[in-house]
Formats: C-alpha cells, sequence, structure tokens
C-alpha cells in the first residue's frame, strides 16, 4: 500500500516519537514537535502510539491515496478537504482508493499530524522513522516529502481494519466517511496565538538577576522568525544574569529554556542539540511542549513557574487520558465488525 505525494507542502516531513536512546551519542532525538497530537492520531486509527505519521507545518501537501485507508488528522487546522467533503481533525476517517487529501490555510495552530491505519513505512535509521532533516537522515531520504513521492504504508493492526469495517457500513462507500465519535477534549490542546507555558524551575533559574526573573515569569515573548524545529527563539524584554558565569556544555532536553549571551531566550525542541553550554533558566513542562510546538512566528507566549511534583501529575493524567482513549475505541465498533 502507497501514498503519492502530490505536492509536499511547505514541509511535511515523516516523523515519530523520535531517536531518544541515541542522544549518548551525539545524535538529535527529532520526533514529532506535538508527541501528543501525534499519539492521539495514532490512537484513532488503530496504530500503536509511536507509529510514523506525517507532519505537515502550515501548509499542507496533497496526498493521494492508492487504496482504501482510514485517517485520522490531529494538531493544527489546516482545512482538510477530500473533494468538496471537509474533513474535521481528531476523527477517524475512511477515505476510499483514489481520494485525494488536500490541505488549505492555517486556521488554529501550525502542525498537523496525519496518521494513517499501519503507519509510514519508511527505513528504521538509529532506531526510528523520523526525519532529521539537517544531517539528511530518517525519514524519506532524510528530506521533506515532494511531488511524486511515493510513500509506504504498514500493514493495518486488526484494531484498524475493524474501524475500516465500521466506516464502510455507514455511507457509500465512494466518499470520505468520517466517524460519529472523536478524541476527547482533555486529549486536545488549547491552541492559541498566545498561550501560558508552564515551566519548571531550570538548574541555572537563580543566575537571573531580579529583574530578569520577574520578567522571564511576568512579561510576554513573541516567537522569532528564525525559528524552527530546532529551537524558538523569543523576542521580547531581554534577560541578564547577576554575574558573568563560565558553565561547561551540559544535557539539554526537549522543553530546555536557554539564555544565550544576547538575552532572548531560546525553548530548545524536537531538533536541539544533544547538550549546550547557555544557562538553563527553564524547562517547559511536558504537557504544555504542544502548545509551543503549535505557535508560529510572531505568537505570543507566556511563561510560568510550577513544581516539579506538579509537572508530573499533570503529564500522569495525560498519560492515563490517552491510556483510556485507547482501551475505549471498541466500544465505539459494532460487533458485527470484530
Amino acid at each position: 500500500m502507497t501514498i503519492l505525494v502530490v505536492t509536499g507542502g511547505l514541509q511535511t516531513t515523516v516523523q515519530d516519537l523520535g531517536r531518544p536512546m541515541h542522544q549518548h551519542q551525539g545524535i538529535p532525538g527529532s520526533g514529532a514537535m506535538d508527541r501528543m497530537a501525534m499519539r492521539v492520531g495514532n490512537i484513532l486509527v488503530g496504530n500503536d502510539l509511536g507509529a510514523a505519521t506525517l507532519e505537515a507545518t502550515l501548509i499542507g501537501p496533497a496526498l493521494t491515496f492508492r487504496e482504501d485507508a482510514v485517517v485520522a488528522l490531529t494538531g493544527a487546522d489546516l482545512e482538510a478537504s477530500v473533494g468538496a467533503t471537509s474533513i474535521p481533525a481528531w476523527h477517524p476517517v475512511l477515505l476510499p482508493a483514489g481520494a485525494t487529501l488536500r490541505f488549505g490555510r492555517a486556521l488554529r495552530g501550525c502542525r498537523t499530524y496525519i496518521a494513517v491505519a499501519g503507519g509510514i513505512d519508511v527505513p528504521v535509521v538509529f532506531s526510528s522513522r523520523s526525519t532529521y532533516l539537517r544531517a539528511e537522515f530518517g525519514g524519506l531520504d532524510g528530506r521533506a516529502l515532494r511531488a511524486g513521492d511515493l510513500l509506504p504504508l504498514g500493514a493495518p493492526s486488526p484494531l484498524s481494519r475493524r474501524i475500516a469495517a465500521s466506516l464502510r457500513g455507514t455511507a457509500d462507500a465512494d466518499t470520505a466517511i468520517v466517524a460519529r465519535w472523536s478524541a476527547g477534549i482533555s486529549m486536545r490542546a488549547a491552541y492559541s496565538e498566545d498561550v501560558v507555558v508552564r515551566v519548571i524551575r531550570g538548574a541555572h533559574t537563580d543566575l537571573l538577576d531580579k529583574t530578569s526573573l520577574d520578567a522571564f515569569v511576568g512579561s510576554r515573548f513573541r516567537v522569532s522568525a528564525s525559528s524552527d524545529r530546532m529551537g524558538y527563539r523569543l523576542d521580547g524584554e531581554k534577560l541578564s544574569l547577576r554575574a558573568t558565569t563560565e558553565l561547561l556544555s551540559e544535557g539539554v532536553a526537549f522543553g530546555t529554556v536557554q539564555l544565550p549571551p544576547g538575552g532572548s531566550p531560546i525553548v530548545l525542541m524536537a531538533d536541539r542539540q544533544t547538550t549546550g553550554g547557555y544557562p538553563r533558566i527553564g524547562e517547559v513542562a511536558r504537557v504544555d511542549l504542544g502548545l509551543v510546538a503549535q505557535l508560529k512566528p510572531g505568537d505570543h507566549l507566556r511563561f510560568r513557574f510550577i513544581s516539579l511534583e506538579d509537572a508530573q501529575e499533570l503529564y500522569l493524567g495525560c498519560e492515563h487520558d490517552l491510556r483510556q482513549a485507547a482501551l475505549a475505541i471498541p466500544f465505539h465498533l459494532p460487533r458485527s465488525t470484530v
């Protein structure tokens, strides 16, 4: 089974949960920017949580499905459609053979995830199918999709086949069929152009002077046009340290907030380097990484401190919701599809 890429969009890449187990070798983790959205998409089509999906940024691709396929769109709303039929996010959808999925403008958010039953079956590189653009490996030849590409799909799971069978029985098989059920509200982040992002105090938060500490969690920052999958540069009030400090390079994480000498914070993202020598003034709570990932250049954010314990509790709550959603899906399907 394959998908034909009619147009590649602005930047559409294959992404899964990345390669965190290779960071000690100097290999960036990569993977989806909004991992909650990606995982929810996989749940909706009956995949494993870590199956490879497509991540489309701002301008989506056009994709022709050569066989019937169950898909789900999660994350940003990029005005998806098949012919005259609008395709809503957060629902499983059965697309008939020959259907072409297209996208319009970004209405909310920045990145849409296209999960397909069976997953995108590109080769595994360093334990992941994720694309790392800077080094040109992973995904499809280490690059963004372009017109004429063929994307191989894996074999749908038994649950994926049940979802497809249940949808075929509800409408004309020649049209896109949208499931009546969808992901719960608790699994849909409140994407916005101006968000509050919760952060844990970093290893070097106490190096900020009093004015800068207040500004870090009290002022509004703008996402710079130079932001990318490696990091989001933030424009706003300049932050400074109490004294010049020499630091050894140390490990950094997805969501580490660094402070370079210029005073403008950088939030490290999926394609971040594995170590860094700038002061680490905060760590974005994992549950809010998706909010950051969905910001576009020109959007705004504010930081708010929370405790490590609160961040862990929020994270465990999200994981619980995911597990419950995966367990609930079979109950949405008619028994005749078993």
